[in-house]
């Protein structure tokens, strides 16, 4: 079943995603487009209910004021608009609508039906892989986090042994992990999964590299390499699935807002890419591919596994990543994970980890002066990644995290915690 669509176009609004999951909470949904669509481009879409036009802060870009083409006041679709001073529609809005206004705009003028629900997101989203797919063959990047699982489940449904899931090891990944992801995927789901040990490959290419933006490129071009290697190994691989999200491409940038940082899977494709691209989840938050991931009957821990960054512990292990200190974040951050388990905040709290910056200072260990990293611990909770807040540890937990990390990593000397919010943070470092 089509879903009805309201359409809200980016005037520099920093609400877009405020708008668009008010929307969706309503049942109905909706998706964010820049500011110059055409009618030509709106007419592709399916089921346009609605258009609000959601201007702001943002809305001087170059020099420039954006507005919407005049062209688009002619297609007879119901519009607002939110703090866009420029507008032609007949109701205005100079901040964000109330629940009861929107429902007004959505329900009693757009006559929008509430069928925005994952049993029909999943449904649609089967149809249009398979006609997407065809009797191709698909390659997916699988991590083992939420994202990738939920993408792999999803194809699984739609089009079987077609996927070839590929787990690349790129010696950036948690404590175990790895092992894990054989273990659920290839023992125990009987996908078809190819392992490859990469560890070696990154780290070389990473060495000396201390640029965020640059590792995050590196990183997710040379994944994209080692899945076309493993491409040519098979027949008729056409089309590389992938868990991007919502988040990640607003966090990738806009044509009203500047780029927070680029995600591998977005920002970091090589131009020269060889596949066909299959993204069923990019327009879903957090909470949605999650909800999503029940609605297909993914264990639940699973579904509500830890977050973890596409690059890995590479954005974690701050600067020029080497890997001593990789392996002192990689051991901090079993540590802070076993604790969370034992005291129940990891049933609490959406994400935590730890963070290992490149620099050393001065500390005590066996009665002698010694130099050692610190580890920061950062844990924050969220509903759709785009705000954050902090979870207030108990001082007694985070004594004991801090003594057992000291005690059983020996190249760290202090422990911190990190209380700030998102914004101005971001939740990653880098």
């Amino acid at each position: 079943m089509k879903q009805d669509m309201i359409v809200i176009l980016d005037l520099g609004s920093t609400e877009n995603t405020v708008v668009a999951r008010q929307i969706r909470d309503m049942g109905v949904y909706s998706e964010i487009h820049p500011h110059d669509i055409t009618p030509e481009e709106l007419a592709k879409l399916e089921n346009v209910k609605g258009i609000i036009f959601n201007g702001g802060e943002n809305r001087v870009v170059d020099g420039e004021e954006v507005v919407v083409l005049d062209a688009l006041y002619d297609l007879g679709i119901p519009m607002i608009s939110i703090d866009y001073p420029q507008s032609k529609c007949e109701t205005k809005y100079a901040t964000l609508p109330t629940d009861e206004e929107m429902k007004a705009f959505v329900f009693d003028v757009c006559k929008s039906e509430a069928n925005w629900n994952m049993k029909n997101f999943v449904a649609d989203q089967v149809e249009i892989i398979r006609r997407q797919v065809g009797d191709k063959k698909v390659l997916l990047a699988l991590s083992g986090g939420v994202d990738s699982s939920v993408v792999a489940a999803l194809l699984i449904k739609a089009i079987g042994k077609q996927l070839t899931c590929v787990h690349v090891n790129h010696g950036l990944m948690r404590k175990n992990e790895s092992e894990n992801v054989i273990e659920v995927f290839g023992n125990q789901l009987d996908a078809n999964l190819v392992y490859v040990d990469a560890t070696d490959r990154f780290l070389d290419k990473l060495a000396g590299v201390a640029d965020p933006e640059e590792k995050r490129k590196i990183i997710g071009g040379e994944f994209i390499r080692v899945f076309e290697e493993e491409a040519r190994k098979l027949e008729g691989i056409e089309f590389l699935g992938q868990g991007t999200i919502y988040p990640d491409i607003i966090e990738s940038g806009t044509k009203t807002a500047k780029c927070v940082k680029s995600h591998h899977n977005v920002g970091g494709l090589p131009e020269d890419l060889q596949f066909a691209l299959v993204e069923p989840l990019a327009q879903l938050f957090k909470d949605e591919v999650r909800a999503c991931g029940v609605e297909l009957g993914l264990p639940a821990e699973m579904v509500y596994r830890q977050p973890f960054p596409g690059p890995g512990l590479g954005v974690r292990c701050l600067g020029a990543i080497t890997r001593d200190r990789l392996e002192a974040l990689r051991e901090s951050d079993a540590i802070l994970r076993d604790e969370f388990a034992k005291t129940g905040l990891d049933k609490k709290v959406w994400q935590y980890f730890t963070v290992v910056p490149d620099f050393k200072a001065v500390g005590v260990r066996n009665h002698e002066r010694s130099m050692g990293y610190m580890c920061v611990i950062r844990a924050v909770n969220t509903i759709d990644a785009m705000t954050a807040s902090i979870e207030r540890i108990d001082y007694d937990i985070l004594e004991r995290i801090a003594d057992r990390i000291t005690a059983e990593v020996p190249s760290i000397n202090r422990v911190v915690y990190e209380i700030t919010k998102k914004p101005v943070a971001t939740i990653e470092f880098e």
